[in-house]
C-alpha cells in the first residue's frame, strides 16, 4: 500500500468522480483508476460504487476513508514539523466563507497573509453554514467564516466579528410597506422569502418561530441575501435579510426591524477546537484573529 494510492482514493472520494479527482491531482485519469484497482486488489474488497453517475463508497470505503486521511495528515504534519523547526512556513490551507461578509476585507487579509507567506497555498470556498461546520470537523476547511444561530457548532471555537439586526423587507407597493416595524407574529401570516436551511439567519428566524409556536409560510428560498432582497423588490412576498443586505436597495425596498422578538444574526470567524491544525493554518487563523476586531452590538431600532 503506498501514499500515493491513499491520496487518490481520498481525491476520488471528495471529488465524487475519477475524472474530477484526476484534474485535480494533475495526473492523467487512468493512472488514477489503476492506482484504485491496485489498492483495492491489496485489501481484497471493492472501495467504490461504480454503478452509478456518479461514484460512491462502499462499506469497506467507507471504514478505510479515515484511515486514509489520518495517514496523510500524519506525513504532512511531519514535514510541516520539520518546516516549522526551520522557520520555513508553508503547505495548504482553506478558507471558508458564506456570502453576505463583504465589509470583512478578506482579500486584503488574504494579500497580507500571502507577502509574509507566500509558500502558503489559500483556497478559498464559499458554501452553506452547515455545509462549512462539517468542513471544519472534517479537516477540509481549516478556518471559516459562518453565519450563527443562537449557539456555536459544538466543537467549533468562535469569534463573533459581524452583528446585525434582522429586518423584513418588502416591495414599495406591499401592503406592509406602511409599517415602520414588524412583528414576527405578523410576519408568519406573509410569504416569506429566506436563505435555505443550513444556514444561520434561517436557524434564527426558525428558533424564533418555534418559540412562540408560529409556522412561517416560506414561498422562496434562495443562497444569497440579495437575491432575496430582488425577489422582495419585484412584489414576490417579504424578504429576511441582515439589516445592511435590507437596506442595499432604498429605490424600490421598505426595510424593517423585525420586532417583539427583535431577531439579530452574527458572522463568526471559526476553526475546529480538535484535531492536529498545521502550522501554516494556525498563521492564518491568528493573522484573522488578530486583524478583524470585535464588532459593535447592533442598535436596539
Amino acid at each position: 500500500m503506498e501514499l500515493r494510492q491513499l491520496e487518490y482514493f481520498v481525491a476520488v472520494t471528495e471529488e465524487a468522480g475519477f475524472t474530477k479527482a484526476a484534474a485535480r491531482l494533475h495526473v492523467a485519469q487512468p493512472g488514477v483508476s489503476a492506482q484504485i484497482r491496485q489498492l483495492e486488489r491489496e485489501l481484497g474488497q471493492p472501495l467504490f460504487d461504480r454503478s452509478g453517475r456518479t461514484v460512491r463508497l462502499t462499506d469497506a470505503g467507507k471504514a478505510v476513508l479515515p484511515y486514509a486521511r489520518a495517514a496523510l495528515a500524519a506525513v504532512e504534519g511531519a514535514r510541516l514539523a520539520v518546516d516549522e523547526l526551520t522557520g520555513l512556513l508553508r503547505g495548504r490551507v482553506t478558507l471558508g466563507t458564506i456570502d453576505w461578509i463583504r465589509s470583512l476585507d478578506l482579500p486584503g487579509m488574504l494579500a497580507a497573509f500571502h507577502r509574509d507567506h507566500p509558500n502558503v497555498e489559500i483556497t478559498v470556498t464559499q458554501d452553506k453554514t452547515a455545509t462549512l461546520t462539517d468542513g471544519l470537523r472534517d479537516g477540509r476547511v481549516d478556518l471559516a467564516f459562518l453565519s450563527l444561530g443562537a449557539e456555536p457548532p459544538d466543537g467549533i471555537a468562535t469569534r463573533v466579528v459581524i452583528e446585525q439586526n434582522l429586518y423584513a423587507a418588502v416591495g414599495r407597493d406591499h401592503p406592509l410597506a406602511r409599517r415602520s416595524t414588524v412583528t414576527l407574529r405578523a410576519l408568519a401570516d406573509e410569504d416569506l422569502i429566506c436563505l435555505p436551511k443550513g444556514t444561520g439567519l434561517r436557524a434564527v428566524l426558525d428558533d424564533a418561530c418555534a418559540d412562540a409556536g408560529l409556522r412561517p409560510r416560506i414561498a422562496f428560498e434562495a443562497g444569497e441575501p440579495p437575491v432575496l432582497a430582488q425577489l422582495a423588490a419585484h412584489g414576490l412576498g417579504v424578504a429576511v435579510l441582515p439589516e445592511s443586505a435590507a437596506r442595499d436597495r432604498p429605490d424600490d425596498l421598505h426595510p424593517m426591524p423585525i420586532v417583539r422578538p427583535r431577531l439579530s444574526g452574527r458572522i463568526a470567524l471559526a476553526w475546529r477546537t480538535e484535531g492536529p491544525r498545521s502550522p501554516a493554518a494556525r498563521a492564518l487563523i491568528g493573522r484573522a484573529r488578530e486583524r478583524l476586531p470585535a464588532p459593535p452590538r447592533p442598535s436596539g431600532g
